[in-house]
């Protein structure tokens, strides 16, 4: 098989969660630690940071890699999902895996995998931490797929766990309140491995501090900890949490391991996108009218979205929106603001929610829009009937994203 073959073969032949959700999910790790022995366990031949949490996870991970780039180290980083190429999940110092890499590991492995019926996000696993091993990586950045304790990536031992924030999402598999999804990304939590906790919250605190304790872990709670201030390129309203996050991380590095001086932080926060070709975070695809796009699709995400969007002048607003079908609308309602015009779209993938349903959605809940067949043609649509002075805001979905970008 070429390149476009293996791909094709890895998202239609095996579960993919990205594709299929519920049916994908594997909620043990018995695959993963038979592939890891597959491959002469190379997750014990790198360095890592791992990292897991509802929102922000993706934004941390590549400002990680991004400093310790800069600060000279050669840098893996897993994360998922992709927005146009499978190849964007592994890559080590912004290049992405290459196509040989994919195809041949997919090949040497295939009965392997065919025969212990491997999902897509076990194989993909597995072929990062082979590459960062044979790479011979000074540290890896991984980012957890979902939840953390029965994630593929949870069979590394970190020397920083990094958990950004707990939101109500894949509730269907993590829980249906905060405690309960604090306990599955509590898992990443290895035993005296420091933890890093990225926002205090209330109904979560005490879960992370009783898994601290029991694993003799060191914990920190980042939002309580750092209170020096960082510009980076990336400008939405939320990364200010992240970067303390991230700065907190920064500090619990081995010091006779990692030397990172506070040039290479602001260098590495300041150049994400060009380190790491980060995309879809806040991202201005386009001015008069200003269009800018975002990847946050849950409450505690488009919280912070609505809150930037508040502070954007512009004369209208209007908003190309799609979403998953499995994802909770109710909260999602309450926030979104009420004075934009909508074109509602169903993301080009078998979990997307069909754009009339959501029209239908919004409009009982005092929202005025119009559904279209496809996301590009709502973003035409409202390209059509913005003003120069208007802002476009695309979102709702990781894959309304893809895209358009």
């Amino acid at each position: 098989m070429n390149y476009q073959e293996t791909v094709n073969w890895m998202f239609k032949q095996l579960p993919m969660y990205q594709n299929l959700g519920t049916s994908a999910y594997k909620k043990d790790l018995s695959n993963t630690l038979l592939l890891a022995s597959e491959l002469h366990h190379p997750e014990n031949h790198f360095k890592s940071i791992h990292v897991a949490g509802t929102n922000g996870k993706g934004s941390t991970s590549h400002m990680l890699a991004s400093i310790l780039q800069e600060a000279g180290y050669k840098v893996g980083l897993y994360t998922s999902p992709h927005l146009k190429d499978f190849r964007e999940r592994i890559k080590i110092n912004g290049g992405e895996i290459s196509e040989d890499f994919v195809v041949d590991f997919i090949d040497k492995h295939l009965d392997f995998f065919q025969n212990h019926h491997l999902s897509f996000f076990e194989m993909t696993v597995g072929m990062a931490f082979d590459y960062f091993a044979k790479s011979k990586v000074d540290i890896a950045i991984v980012e957890v797929g979902l939840g953390g304790r029965l994630d593929s990536t949870n069979i590394i031992t970190p020397l920083v766990s990094v958990i950004t924030n707990i939101g109500l999402d894949h509730t269907q598999f993590l829980g249906d309140n905060l405690s309960a999804i604090a306990k599955e990304k509590a898992g990443i939590i290895k035993a005296s491995v420091p933890v890093v906790i990225g926002e205090t919250q209330e109904e979560t605190q005490t879960v992370f501090q009783e898994k601290a304790r029991e694993e003799g872990a060191e914990i920190y709670f980042a939002d309580q900890e750092i209170s020096a201030v960082y510009e980076s390129d990336l400008k939405g309203l939320y990364q200010q949490k992240n970067i303390k996050t991230v700065l907190q991380a920064i500090k619990l590095l081995p010091e006779e391991e990692f030397i990172i001086s506070n040039e290479a932080i602001q260098s590495g926060l300041n150049k994400v996108t060009v380190n790491t070709g980060l995309k879809g975070r806040w991202q201005i695809l386009g001015e008069n009218p200003k269009i800018v796009c975002d990847t946050a699709h849950n409450k505690e995400g488009l919280k912070y979205i609505v809150e930037q969007l508040a502070n954007e002048v512009y004369e209208q607003l209007h908003i190309v929106f799609g979403v998953v079908n499995d994802k909770s609308l109710g909260p999602i309602l309450g926030l979104m603001p009420k004075n934009a015009t909508y074109y509602f779209c169903k993301p080009d993938m078998p979990r997307g929610l069909d754009s009339d349903e959501l029209k239908n959605l919004f409009e009982e809940n005092g929202f005025q829009g119009t559904s279209y067949s496809s996301v590009n043609e709502a973003l035409k649509e409202a390209r059509k009937s913005a003003g120069k002075n208007d802002l476009i805001y695309v979102g709702g979905s990781t894959f309304v994203v893809a895209e358009i970008i």
